[in-house]
């Protein structure tokens, strides 16, 4: 799922090639963020184009070769001058007088040029890793690829085999070897583009847009006539706008002189990235949207403004919470914990920056939901999007939501911008938390972190690669925490110890249980209710309309949208259940996200959607059904109800996390989802209805815990 779709979308064409763009966002000035080599499509700019279109008006298109545009194989289609037309076209088509123009690498040469020769067009020029002929490159890389002209030819027994130093792969550089040995050539080129450390998403990303075209169009593109040494320096010394060249100092495709060169002829400005590589947009989004973002507010028309300052003695204690959206256990514990703070500080206001269906929970409770939220990218929705039958990647899942959680990151950024907090507190609210390790000198509060699970585990279905990708995950987090270990300024680990699974964060990784008790405080678990206040169950159940002696089975999913499959299966298996258990009563609950009417019914079978207080349900309850999720189950667990749990396929935090949990409280009957037919449903269900359980108990002071870690950051 994309973090924002296109508002208009359409093609030009130009001498029989279509090219198609789209246009995001409304308010001014436009940005026009020009293609690339053909290797990759406009999807590139993914991290940018959601932050700035809530900006600007933001112009993006497909190249010629890739994404929706044309593949000619033409070597003209790929010049100087028909990459100049296709980016005049795009801008008449979508009724552009003027734009801020920004080009990576090869686009630097299209760029350049149109502020040059096209000046009314540009409202000024950024540049960044300018792939332009103005310094000399790498004796290794030069003797094997050439940007100004046709690459060279090797045969396949020229190629070099696979080795250690990345200046010999060059030889990959050809179009022997694209025609021949495409993929490969895009691992090893994509590895060169990221030579900053954790980088196995935007090369997965990359390498997955370089096979949606082809080495012939590479090698067609190769032969295209692009420009010389002394027509750039002439264009640069002609550009009269601003303009910005930004490059990375750690760069292995295009030295950092080039980008020094364009600045220093043209006049213009330039920032270096420390440690950055060929591709900043990927590894440092943050800080690449807040440089265009400054360089275009050079072009806003001023508008009046009214600025307020409060003195110290008149500030309120104030609190942005962090709720994550996927499912409805964190606005749960969160309530509570926030109930508990303000007991402690009677004074502070409490804003939730968060998404549904947690905004319903807390619009209930009467929160205030902060008015940005309405700018977060729904996290929920691509989960949903991710799920199968019963089966959610979660860990891949979470990687594909890069580009979202980029994007709450920039909406969360600019509300700590213009805006005064004391106290941030994220409740798994990864984007956050991963981004202020990113860019240490964005916090400015402080700053609270949640979660009941640590380490990303890897499936067994996964893989070789699946292993390697989650314990690198697990180390960028590790080396986060290292170099800036007063970032967090508390880690709050939703449990005990001993809740903790007994793996380590990978191979040469240190241990998870022993790495987290060395940086958390634990508040044991928070239930966000007293399990005490329904002891009296016969109560209880004629307050919820239960009548004495019906067996009362709850079947839930939680609040996201995954599990439609498993109530499927449920429903599925009520007339056998209903046939052997006598006076059954089964309620099935869909929640805030699926949709009542999309299951089939039964004779005696109750469906419910989203119910407030279902908690109090499940207390009441003779059995539940239910998904892998943490909430739930700890529910029941501190109830003493029984259940059964289907873990989600593939999630490993239900699988593994999860499953610890309730085998250290002897909790639950698992099933797994490849064996939940209607009779062997049906058994669980006889056998487990009504059974009389003692669960290991479950802390009733969470949430004064949790809240007693964070009372003294205000």
């Amino acid at each position: 799922m994309h973090a924002r779709q296109a508002d208009t979308e359409g093609f030009v064409e130009h001498l029989g090639v279509k090219i198609h763009y789209e246009v995001h966002g409304s308010g001014g000035p436009t940005i026009l963020l020009l293609p690339t080599w053909t290797i990759v499509h406009k999807r590139f700019w993914k991290l940018q184009v959601p932050y700035l279109a809530r900006h600007f008006r933001v112009v993006v298109y497909d190249g010629p070769g890739n994404g929706q545009s044309d593949r000619p194989v033409t070597p003209a289609a790929y010049g100087q001058a028909a990459q100049v037309a296709y980016a005049l076209a795009v801008l008449d088509a979508t009724g552009t007088d003027r734009a801020v123009v920004v080009g990576l690498s090869r686009a630097a040469n299209w760029a350049l040029e149109l502020a040059a020769e096209h000046a009314s067009r540009v409202h000024g020029t950024i540049v960044v890793g300018a792939a332009v002929p103005l310094a000399p490159r790498d004796p290794v890389r030069a003797a094997h690829m050439s940007l100004t002209g046709p690459a060279p030819l090797l045969e396949p027994s020229g190629v070099p085999a696979l080795g250690t130093d990345p200046g010999e792969h060059w030889a990959k550089y050809n179009r022997e070897y694209w025609l021949e040995r495409y993929e490969d050539f895009l691992w090893f080129f994509f590895g060169q583009c990221f030579s900053e450390a954790h980088s196995t998403k935007p090369i997965e990303d990359a390498v997955a847009w370089g096979l949606e075209t082809s080495g012939a169009v590479l090698a067609a593109e190769s032969a295209a006539a692009y420009p010389k040494r002394e027509t750039v320096e002439g264009w640069c010394a002609r550009i009269a706008s601003p303009l910005l060249a930004i490059h990375g100092d750690e760069d292995r495709v295009i030295p950092l002189r080039c980008g020094e060169r364009v600045a220093e002829l043209s006049g213009g400005e330039l920032v270096v990235l420390e440690g950055a590589g060929h591709i900043p947009m990927a590894r440092d989004p943050v800080r690449l949207n807040l440089l265009i973002r400054a360089f275009a507010e050079r072009f806003r028309p001023p508008a009046p403004s009214r600025r307020t300052w409060t003195r110290w003695d008149r500030r309120r204690k104030r609190v942005l919470y962090l709720c994550s959206p996927i499912g409805l256990g964190h606005a749960r514990r969160d309530l509570a914990i926030a109930r508990e703070l303000r007991a402690r500080h009677p004074d502070a206001r409490i804003d939730w920056l968060t998404q549904h269906p947690v905004t319903r929970m807390l619009d209930d409770a009467g929160e205030h939901v902060h008015p940005a939220s309405r700018w977060l990218a729904n996290e929920s929705e691509h989960i949903e999007s991710e799920a199968g039958e019963h089966d959610l990647h979660c860990f891949q899942a979470l990687r594909r939501m890069d580009e979202i959680l980029l994007s709450n990151f920039m909406v969360f950024r600019d509300v700590v911008t213009e805006e005064r907090y004391d106290l941030v507190v994220g409740d798994e609210a990864w984007d956050v938390d991963h981004f202020l390790h990113e860019n240490p000198e964005l916090k400015r509060f402080a700053y609270a972190w949640l979660t009941d699970f640590v380490g990303y585990l890897p499936m067994p279905g996964g893989g070789e690669r699946e292993p390697l990708v989650a314990a690198d995950y697990n180390a960028e987090m590790i080396g986060h925490i290292a170099r800036f270990p007063r970032l967090r300024d508390r880690a709050v680990y939703v449990g005990d110890p001993d809740d903790i699974v007994p793996d380590r964060f990978g191979r040469d990784l240190p241990p998870i249980r022993e790495w987290t008790q060395a940086h958390y405080d634990f508040s044991g678990y928070v239930t966000g209710f007293d399990p005490g206040d329904y002891t009296d169950r016969a109560a209880l159940r004629a307050q919820l309309g239960y009548r004495p002696g019906e067996r009362v089975c709850v079947v839930t999913v939680g609040g996201s949208g995954v599990g439609t499959d498993m109530l499927r299966r449920v429903v599925d298996a009520f007339p056998e259940a209903s046939r052997r258990v006598a006076g059954l009563r089964m309620i099935v609950v869909t929640g805030p996200r699926i949709d009542p009417g999309s299951l089939p019914t039964r004779d005696g079978l109750e469906i419910r959607p989203y119910v407030p207080d279902l908690h109090r349900h499940l207390a009441a309850c003779d059995l539940a059904v239910v998904q892998g999720g943490l909430t739930t189950c700890m529910e029941l667990t501190a109830t003493n109800r029984p259940f059964i749990y289907v873990p989600l396929r593939q999630h490993f935090e239900q699988n593994f996390h999860v499953a610890h949990r309730l085998r250290r409280h002897g909790a639950g009957r698992r099933l797994d989802y490849a064996d939940l037919t209607p009779d062997s449903l049906a058994d669980a269900i006889t056998a487990e209805i009504g059974r009389e359980v003692r669960y290991r108990p479950v802390p009733t002071d969470g949430a004064a815990r949790a809240a007693a870690l964070l009372a003294d950051l205000l």
